[in-house]
Order: structure tokens, then C-alpha cells, then sequence
């Protein structure tokens, strides 16, 4: 078969119809399209809101899809997953395979509560099996706010373009005062070693400022992990175990999961 030709309108066309996002992200188009899907996107959210909103409080993990349970990287988010499980934490995380599946599974197998936020893609990320509750989004900008709007800390394990970017976007939100300064915990030094040093040139070139550098803690360890998030997420955001109250009017059931 003959590859399509980018340049080609047809096949460009064909390929974007693939993606909820991309006719939107194409330049403007109908009003009412417009409209429709804007509407559509606050369904998205409405949605989120009401799934997700018993499962707090919450450490969002990132990483890659692309490593298997026989990867050192996999075998440590399964610990990170256990380990916040036990300090009373949801693990929530994209719901798909790799570093995700690791940490859902660490949740999942030692008694923790275990979420995904399942992004729909033209070739389908499909949930993990370690999930006890997860929501299929067809929009990347829902996901990465109902990824952080749960989530007391967030940890970024060893990943591609994707895991950066939901670094970045958490951090330029703690930066700029959108969100509380969580901890932001970078694990494995030598795989981030020149991330780190471009974060730190930037701050050398005063692209962000010095104390930028504290937004960040970088280590290859689980248990000082789990120290940081005690110090810097559990006793200073005041965290304690109470159930929400659901309203059966609004059709909500509350399981029993804890929150702030």
C-alpha cells in the first residue's frame, strides 16, 4: 500500500478525523461547531468531577507506557504505588500500561485505592487491569486537569515527551500560583540528570528564578519519597482521614474513600 503523502488534503483530512482534539485545534472554524464543542468538553469535565469525586486525597504518578514488567524503571513504580498506598494516599495515575500500570498495580495488590484517567486515542490506550475506578477522556487537556486537581504531590518517574510535559504543566502551575506547592518528586537521577541540568541552567540564565530550584526533589530512593511527601504534603497540607459526605439527590454513592 502507498504511504500517504502529508501534503495530500484528503489524507491530511482523513487523519485528522481520527482525533476528538484535532478538528478543534485546526484554526477557527463554524460558530456553532464552536459552540457544540465546548459543550462537549463541559460534559467532559462535569463527568470527571462526579467520578473522581470521592477518591482524594490523591498522588498523581507519571511515567512512560512504553516499559514492561521486566524493566527496573516498572519494578520501582510498582514500589512507589505500595508505598503510597500506605501512607493512606489514592494512587492516581493515566490508567495505561508502563509506569502507570506499575504504580496502579502497587496500589492494587497491597490494599490501596487504585484510579485512572484513560485518555482516548486513535490507537486506543486501553485501562490496566489495577484499576478500581477510571474514566475514559477524548481530550488531553481534561485529563491533565482532573490528573492534577485530586493530586497532594506528583511524582515523575522516567518517560518520553508526555511525562514532560505533565512535569512542566504541574510545575508552571505551582510557579505561578494556579495550585498549592505540592511536592513534585523526580525519581531516578541518572535517567533526569540533564533534565536537571537544563532546570538548573535556566535558573544559572535567570529564565526562572533561583528558588525555582525548590519546587523540585530529585532522588533515587522510595523511602526518602515517602519522607518528603510526609514533611511536605501530609503534616503541612494538614492531611487526615474523614469520608465525604455524598448527597443521594445528586446521585451520588460515596464508597468510603478518604479525604482532606
Amino acid at each position: 500500500m502507498d504511504e500517504k503523502d502529508p501534503k495530500d488534503p484528503v489524507a491530511f483530512k482523513l487523519d485528522y478525523s481520527k482525533s476528538a482534539e484535532r478538528p478543534f485545534l485546526e484554526g477557527p472554524r463554524n460558530r456553532f461547531k464552536e459552540f457544540w464543542f465546548a459543550l462537549k468538553v463541559a460534559y467532559q469535565f462535569v463527568r470527571g468531577f462526579r467520578k473522581l469525586h470521592f477518591v482524594g486525597p490523591c498522588v498523581t504518578v507519571f511515567g512512560s507506557a512504553r516499559f514492561d514488567p521486566e524493566s527496573p524503571y516498572y519494578k520501582q513504580a510498582e514500589e512507589v504505588g505500595r508505598v503510597l498506598s500506605e501512607m493512606g494516599f489514592t494512587v492516581m495515575t493515566g490508567g495505561g500500561p508502563g509506569i502507570m500500570e506499575a504504580a496502579n498495580k502497587g496500589a492494587f495488590e497491597h490494599g490501596g485505592y487504585s484510579i485512572g484517567c484513560n485518555i482516548i486515542l486513535p490507537r486506543e490506550q486501553k485501562p490496566n487491569p489495577y484499576l478500581h475506578k477510571w474514566i475514559d477522556i477524548p481530550y488531553f487537556f481534561v485529563r491533565k486537569f482532573l490528573l492534577v486537581k485530586y493530586s497532594y504531590a506528583f511524582i515523575v518517574m522516567p518517560g518520553g515527551v508526555g511525562t514532560l510535559d505533565e512535569l512542566f504543566e504541574s510545575l508552571t502551575l505551582i510557579q505561578t500560583k494556579m495550585i498549592a506547592d505540592f511536592p513534585v518528586v523526580i525519581i531516578g537521577k541518572d535517567y533526569h540528570k540533564e533534565l536537571y541540568q537544563h532546570i538548573q541552567l535556566m535558573a544559572e540564565k535567570e529564565s526562572i528564578s533561583p528558588e525555582d530550584m525548590n519546587l523540585i526533589y530529585m532522588t533515587d530512593s522510595v523511602a526518602e519519597m515517602r519522607k518528603h511527601l510526609q514533611q511536605c504534603a501530609v503534616r503541612k497540607f494538614g492531611l487526615v482521614k474523614k469520608p465525604l459526605q455524598s448527597r443521594w439527590w445528586l446521585g451520588e454513592h460515596n464508597k468510603g474513600r478518604r479525604a482532606s
